[in-house]
């Protein structure tokens, strides 16, 4: 009967028991380690000022918790006025005519628009705004302007526009118009019925 590799060498074996050892403690240490992050994560940050969550966290006595948005300039207010053209026979018009916002505050406006013709078009808005410097501050996230419509006989329709006005929009502009000008894309709808 031969002898195996491993049994004629005692020192290897003693070599490889040693090496899962040193693995098995180096797995456990790097566990810890993970399972450690968490607070000392928490704890920096709070030590630091400079995570949100813990500061949503810190309890207030006789306040629930709750986190604020550290973008919104809450010191002023803005009024955003809402204007409709149309070039052709429709119906266009915002939902409202204005809103007080807070730079950095996130604002949801609704347009609505019917087509009253007897026939379906292709559209599309264009904005414009005024005084024409807030247009680099006027940040929309979504908006039916970015888009052409087909629209449908006596189809009516009801779309957002979803923005934030820059912190950033210099303290003396204290009103921003925007204003779209709905119009008929050329050349994509089907020519009017004959009576």
């Amino acid at each position: 009967m031969s002898a195996s590799p491993h049994d004629a060498d005692p020192t290897l074996r003693s070599d490889n028991l040693r090496m899962v050892g040193k693995l098995v403690v180096i797995a456990a240490l790097m566990f810890g380690f993970g399972y450690a992050l968490v607070p000392m994560y928490r704890a920096i940050c709070n030590a630091l000022g400079i995570n949100v969550l813990s500061v949503a966290e810190r309890k207030v006595p006789g306040n629930a918790p709750k986190s604020q948005n550290t973008q919104v300039d809450t010191s002023r207010i803005v009024t955003i006025e809402f204007d409709a053209n149309v070039r052709g026979p429709w119906e266009f018009k915002p939902a409202m005519r204005s809103i007080d916002v807070h730079p950095g505050e996130m604002a949801t406006v609704m347009y609505e628009f019917k087509n009253v013709q007897n026939r379906a078009m292709a559209a599309q808005a264009i904005p414009s705004y005024a005084p024409r410097q807030a247009m680099a501050h006027f940040n929309k996230l979504e908006c039916f302007c970015f888009n052409e419509y087909l629209l449908q006989p006596g189809e009516s329709k009801q779309w957002p526009v979803v923005f934030i006005v820059d912190p950033k929009l210099p303290r003396d502009v204290r009103t921003i118009t925007l204003s779209y000008t709905f119009f008929e894309v050329g050349g994509k709808t089907p020519a009017e019925p004959t009576l």
